[in-house]
């Protein structure tokens, strides 16, 4: 017998041993009623009250068992938890159904038309908007040297850090950057859709391909838009400010007669505070373009990773077309906090649309902090700046043969010259480039 047999068994046998109780107190005092009757009701009772004993005494083996076997069974982790809610928030929002209360909590969502705390129609939960927004994602390299935040109505200092004396930055170019464009950066809020189509087959699929395939579909699409607005090079006015390209934005551009040459020359321009932390994002084809040629046929270098070559790492941006040099913690992309979602349905295709509205700013703190690398010949040289034309490693300096115009970076000590360090020869000396 099952379980559930055995519990129905025990409520008839349990309601007819109450009956035979009752009857026998009803006819104990019954002179009509034989003392035979009496003994046989009471050999009765005994007899069902043995019979139950033995129903409940098999029942509580059972119940026990069962209990043991689902304490034994894995509990659902808090990630397959939150997976769970999300695909029931994404099922009910594109079926345009009320979404569950106790999901709305678990993913620290305000309830839609909620009297006592406020109307929260179409508010993305916290929970699934941090998951989409915040978190950083390897679609967008930027994520991973730029600041992102998820703050209303963001204002934060260019530099984080101040001294007593006022003339602590001692980057001319910085500090009057700071003199002529305020020491603050106040983030605006530009509109964003992003839509993730759904078939009807996956929105009844598993809880797991519901969630990857609307989050990935969403996640694709910010990490789009943000590198459309960090590297256009000709974005709309309200949105030149985010581009490192855009003439607007004001970073210099730093030449060199081949990309490698121009790199070189960009992170020997930014200053001390800057070139700590410098990083280039570039194109993989022009970086393995640029390897090429410094390679001559050479295999020595393929196996090296980027910053053993150029001397910083570098971040691949297919975007970035051409590569910019400098310390990115001075720029930043942030989101409001308030995105919102809508639904709807293609019954012709059979397509349910779930739609991110997010609003968003990418803010360079400082431009002086950045360079970008040119190929090409400078219009505006300085006269006292040394042209960059070509770039070499050496194990030591050449003492005959010595290219005008090229960076000698150096694979060894030589002398008192640490490894590692670039060194160019004008005026009939050498000179440690970017020191």
């Amino acid at each position: 017998m099952t379980l559930y047999q055995i519990k129905e068994a025990m409520a008839q046998v349990g309601a007819e041993l109450n009956a035979q109780r009752d009857w026998i107190s009803a006819h104990a005092a019954d002179p009509e009623t034989s003392i035979e009757t009496i003994r046989a009701a009471k050999a009765k009772r005994d007899e069902l009250g043995e019979r139950f004993a033995e129903l409940k005494e098999e029942h509580d083996r059972m119940e026990a068992e069962t209990k043991q076997q689902m304490e034994a069974q894995p509990k659902p982790d808090e990630k397959t938890k939150k997976i769970e809610a999300r695909a029931k928030f994404y099922r009910a929002a594109l079926a345009q159904q009320v979404v569950p209360r106790e999901v709305m909590a678990l993913l620290g969502a305000v309830p839609a038309g909620d009297s006592t705390i406020g109307n929260g129609d179409n508010l993305l939960p916290v929970n699934v908007s941090n998951e989409i927004i915040t978190e950083p994602m390897e679609i967008n390299p930027m994520r991973q040297i730029e600041q992102v935040t998820n703050i209303t109505n963001l204002e934060k200092p260019k530099l984080d850090f101040t001294l007593d004396d006022d003339d602590f930055v001692t980057d001319s170019e910085t500090a009057k950057e700071l003199a002529m464009d305020g020491d603050m950066v106040r983030f605006g809020r530009h509109k964003s859709k992003v839509k993730a189509q759904v078939s009807d087959t996956v929105y009844r699929g598993t809880t797991t391909n519901l969630v990857s395939t609307i989050e990935n579909a969403l996640r694709s699409g910010l990490a789009a838009k943000e590198k459309k607005v960090q590297f256009d090079a000709n974005p709309a006015s309200e949105l030149a400010h985010m581009s490192f390209y855009s003439n607007s934005t004001g970073i210099r551009k730093v030449y060199g007669t081949t990309m490698l040459a121009a790199i070189m020359a960009a992170y020997a321009d930014l200053p001390d505070m800057f070139a700590e932390n410098a990083r280039v994002v570039m194109r993989r084809i022009d970086y393995v373009n640029m390897i090429s040629d410094l390679a001559n046929g050479s295999a020595a270098l393929w196996g090296k990773k980027p910053e053993d070559i150029i001397g910083i790492p570098v971040v691949f941006v297919d975007r970035a077309v051409k590569p910019i040099v400098g310390d990115f913690r001075y720029a930043q992309l942030n989101y409001d906090i308030n995105t919102s979602y809508d639904t709807d349905k293609d019954v012709d295709k059979g397509l349910y649309k779930f739609v991110l509205t997010a609003w968003f700013d990418h803010q360079i703190l400082l431009k002086s902090a950045f360079r970008i690398a040119e190929v090409g010949q400078d219009p505006n040289p300085a006269d006292d700046e040394p042209t960059v034309v070509d770039v070499k490693t050496v194990a030591a300096l050449p003492a005959t043969d010595i290219k005008e115009g090229t960076v000698y970076v150096l694979t060894a000590t030589d002398g008192d010259r640490a490894a590692g360090t670039m060194w160019i020869y004008a005026n009939s000396d050498w000179i440690q480039y970017g020191a």
